[in-house]
């Protein structure tokens, strides 16, 4: 294999003469598929013998603690694009509630979504990245498999992140981190909490991102086309709110680093409404928007 020729957007994904988005091979991940069946089990036959509203209303507030401040902020739109910035104490704690949401620690999420990324701009690529299966199909494979492609290409982290010693910790430790939680969960309010607070928050959250990611590639509004790529983005309406703002998904194909994901009359994007309160008070700063990104030449309005 020859030397690595050119470099994806901020030098992490590494193409060669050889890589290909396109060809690859869909495996069973018996990681993946234990932990999230394990959760859904545990929800559905614990959550069900210790059911009470006081368990409910605690998955309700971890769920929107950990899927705004952890997902969306920490994870999505700070720590993989960079799109506004904070202390470094916030950044991590962001990632750490990121991290319980269920889907991987920081450097999967950032490797997973950056390789979907690269490969959604090809002209080609798997039907695993663009969604492109039937849904039930897509579903099985989201949630339960890998991709395997036959030539990947490289990766490379940011260096700064490599040597944290708390994100490669929160990285091999990421299933374990539920356990952080499940304790001081088991002695406010026993098992009803933990099935509620732990298994049905993760259930939802995995459950939630591949519903969300496949309809925002396969229809709906779109604003923006990019041309060239082999899979669009996709405006998923009426599902700002449950979703902080992360179902705006053709606006961030059309502006991957910009912080603010709903751009139009209408576009809740609670996540956005955070980072703005945040900065009043002076926790976060630098916030991106679509002005002042770069040009783009493939970007086409369709409007």
């Amino acid at each position: 294999m020859t030397e690595c020729t050119k470099v994806y957007e901020n030098d992490r994904v590494l193409e060669n003469d050889l890589t290909n988005a396109e060809h690859g091979v869909v495996k069973w991940s018996p990681s993946k598929s234990i932990f999230f069946s394990v959760m859904a089990g545990g929800w559905l036959i614990g959550g069900t013998v210790f059911f009470s509203w006081a368990a409910v209303a605690v998955f309700l507030f971890l769920c929107g603690l950990t899927l705004c401040f952890g997902h969306s902020l920490g994870m999505h739109r700070k720590l993989i694009h960079q799109s506004f910035d904070c202390p470094d104490v916030c950044e991590k704690i962001g990632v750490w509630l990121g991290t319980l949401v269920g889907l991987g620690g920081p450097f999967t999420m950032m490797r997973t979504h950056d390789l979907r990324d690269w490969a959604q701009r090809q002209t080609r690529c798997h039907p695993f990245f663009s969604h492109q299966s039937a849904m039930l199909h897509d579903a099985w494979w989201q949630i339960h498999c890998k991709l395997h492609l036959e030539h990947p290409p490289g990766f490379a982290f940011p260096e700064q992140m490599q040597a944290s010693r708390f994100y490669r910790f929160i990285e091999a430790t990421s299933i374990a981190q539920q356990m952080i939680l499940a304790g001081p969960l088991w002695l406010l309010g026993g098992w009803g909490f933990v099935f509620w607070g732990i298994c049905g928050r993760v259930t939802i959250s995995i459950l939630g991102h591949w519903f969300i990611g496949y309809h925002a590639h396969n229809a709906g509004h779109r604003d923006w086309h990019v041309e060239g790529a082999a899979v669009q983005g996709h405006n998923v309406r009426y599902c700002g709110l449950i979703t902080f703002g992360e179902c705006w998904h053709n606006n961030h194909h059309a502006f991957p680093g910009s912080a603010r994901l709903g751009l139009e009359r209408g576009q809740t994007d609670p996540g956005w409404w955070v980072l703005k309160g945040l900065e009043r008070i002076g926790v976060v700063s630098g916030l991106i928007v679509p002005k002042a990104l770069p040009d783009r030449p493939e970007l086409q309005p369709l409007k």
